[in-house]
């Protein structure tokens, strides 16, 4: 298989084609508390890209719309995108799960504009993630064979409660949809160990390595891998469930790869991290 380095973490607020207001601008400082990013040209996040070696980005959007009224992202604008860039984004869909038009706008996602998944966000979009009325969103994913990736875990953004993301919330879903493929952000930090337990019970359950660090990326990386976790535990229990994810642009996607290639794992191992498994969690063939 071919080797490939994906992205699975990026957020595309902020980029020109999305980011096309002042106004749209101030919502995704606010939403994000980055106030002192401003609208990134696509050339630049391409550019950051091809510095640090990642051939493909997963773009997430946000919708907020009964919550905040806003969107960081519309479908329409992720479609576009990925329309222009075909070779470098992957872009998935968002919904609002309290919108009573959410099974409605995400069945035009997958099968209109063919999104590759789905982004949800517990604690900024205030739900639970075993919440009955998540079914028929669960439900739509699953027909159309596409992946969720959940906020797990903390968030730094304003007005989010970390009640809502923990990882031992997401046991029911995994247990309930065998065939869903869900991604569990951030490690679920600092509930990592939770995290692992979800993966090593169910197989469609996967996390990526988007960590907000307080010191420096690799410092923080050893902490969660070879600390929280125990040092061996990637290599022998979760090489095929963790993915590559930067956090874009909160987080600087070239530091972050360079410091999961200075882990001590096996070179095979971050192979997979890389890529590899993003192509199975993606349903991609190379």
């Amino acid at each position: 298989m071919k080797k490939i380095v994906i992205d699975m973490h990026v957020h595309p607020a902020f980029l020109e084609p999305v980011c096309k207001t002042e106004y749209q601008n101030e919502f995704a400082k606010k939403m994000y508390g980055l106030y002192k990013t401003d609208q990134i040209p696509v050339d630049a996040l391409l550019t950051l890209m091809d510095c640090s070696g990642v051939d493909k980005a997963v773009l997430l959007p946000l919708d907020l719309t009964t919550e905040y009224g806003g969107i960081l992202g519309t479908n329409d604008q992720i479609k576009e995108l990925t329309a222009t860039y075909p070779d470098r984004f992957i872009g998935f869909a968002s919904v609002d799960p309290h919108r009573p038009d959410a099974t409605e706008i995400l069945e035009t996602a997958f099968a209109e504009y063919h999104l590759a998944g789905l982004k949800l966000h517990p604690s900024k979009q205030k739900f639970y993630p075993g919440d009955e009325y998540m079914e028929p969103i669960y439900q739509i994913c699953e027909k159309y064979n596409k992946p969720i990736v959940f906020h797990c875990g903390m968030s730094v953004e304003p007005d989010t409660l970390s009640k809502y993301a923990r990882p031992v919330e997401f046991e029911e879903t995994a247990y309930r949809h065998p065939k869903l493929r869900i991604c569990l952000a951030h490690c679920g930090w600092p509930w990592v160990q939770e995290t692992c337990m979800l993966m090593l019970k169910y197989r469609n359950v996967y996390a990526d390595t988007a960590f907000l660090y307080f010191d420096t990326a690799p410092e923080f990386y050893h902490k969660v891998f070879e600390v929280d976790m125990g040092p061996h535990w990637i290599d022998r229990s979760f090489r095929h469930q963790i993915m590559f994810g930067s956090d874009d642009p909160r987080l600087e996607m070239r530091r972050m790869k360079k410091a999961i290639e200075a882990m001590d794992i096996r070179e095979s191992t971050k192979d997979l991290i890389f890529g590899q498994n993003a192509i199975e969690f993606l349903g991609l063939e190379v």
